[in-house]
This record gives structure tokens, sequence and C-alpha cells, in this order.
């Protein structure tokens, strides 16, 4: 006999359990939900991780070392072979030309190109990083190769903080008098 045989017989539902019909029914009184307590109430729940108190399963264990990887760079990476297939002779690429290609998916990344395939069509190509392998094979097929740095973030200092706005400090230079003044 095999399992669908069993299931076959069984019918396709498991049927609902009936709590609180009686003790005849086996889970008559307190439906089994226990006595008294939260746990006994409708609505009850807790959050994940819970322990009714004891301290939790993660706070129990030492924390160690530190990691980088939430502060890495994510690029949107493009082969050559991938560009010698989707470009013509001449063409310019960029991140507005690869997404329009459908080849990426936004342009809210730094692009890098690398140099798996080959070259055979003349292209501009700009991006972020390229690999030595891929600007040799581009500026090979007689195009260019231009690298634009990653822009790193900095605060605006010339704009006042909005703790220094909230305090009626102007950080900003203020604006000079309008000349004629008073007369």
């Amino acid at each position: 006999m095999m399992i669908h045989d069993i299931t076959n017989m069984a019918g396709k539902y498991k049927a609902r359990k009936r709590v609180g019909r009686g003790h005849g029914s086996g889970s008559g009184k307190t439906s089994g939900r226990g006595h008294k307590g939260a746990g006994s109430r409708a609505g009850h729940s807790h959050r994940p991780g819970f322990e009714g108190g004891q301290t939790p399963w993660a706070r129990r264990f030492p924390k160690r070392g530190f990691s980088n990887a939430a502060f890495r760079t994510e690029f949107h990476v493009v082969n050559v072979a991938q560009l010698d297939a989707r470009f013509e002779d001449g063409d310019e690429v960029n991140l507005e030309t690869l997404v329009a290609k459908r080849l990426i998916r936004s342009t809210n990344r730094p692009l890098k190109i690398l140099g798996e395939g080959d070259v055979t069509k003349k292209l501009t190509v700009t991006a972020t990083k390229f690999s030595k392998s891929a600007i040799a094979k581009l500026e090979a097929a007689g195009g260019s190769v231009t690298e634009v740095p990653l822009q790193k973030w900095t605060r605006d200092r010339t704009k006042p903080t909005a703790k220094a706005l909230r305090l009626g400090k102007n950080t900003a230079k203020k604006a000079a008098p309008a000349e004629g003044g008073e007369g």
C-alpha cells in the first residue's frame, strides 16, 4: 500500500478540531489551553525570540569581532562580451544606455566592466571601474575607456544642520544687509 492509497481512502481534508464541546470530546473545559495565564486568553501572542522572560538565546552568547559587510559597495557588473553583443560599432556605453538595453536594472549602483569574452566593435565606455583585461580588450578594438571615480558622500558644510536651525543658530553665511539702509 502506498501513501496515495491511504489519502484516497481517508479523504483529502482533515476535519477541524472542535474545542470546547464538553468532556466527552477530549478537548472540553480549557480547550487545550491549560489553566490561566496569558496563553489561555484570546489575542495572546509574543514577539519572536521571546522565551518567557529568561535571557534569550541571542543574548546568552558572547558577540565577537566586526564585519564591514554592511558597508561594502555593490556594483553592476557587465562583461565586454555582453557589450559586443548588444551595442553597435561606435556606440557610447554608460549606465543610462545599459539600462536602455536591459543589461542592468537601474542606475543606482556604480558600474564595473570585466574582460570576459571578446570585443570586435569600437565602443566608448564610461564606468566607475574596469578590469585590466577589459581595458586592454576595449582599447585593442579601437575603443576608448573613461574611468569616473566613485564619489564619496560628504556633508555640505555651507548649509545649516537641523539642530542649528532648531536652536536658532545659522551656521551658513548670513545675507549682506540691503544697501541704502536707514535714511
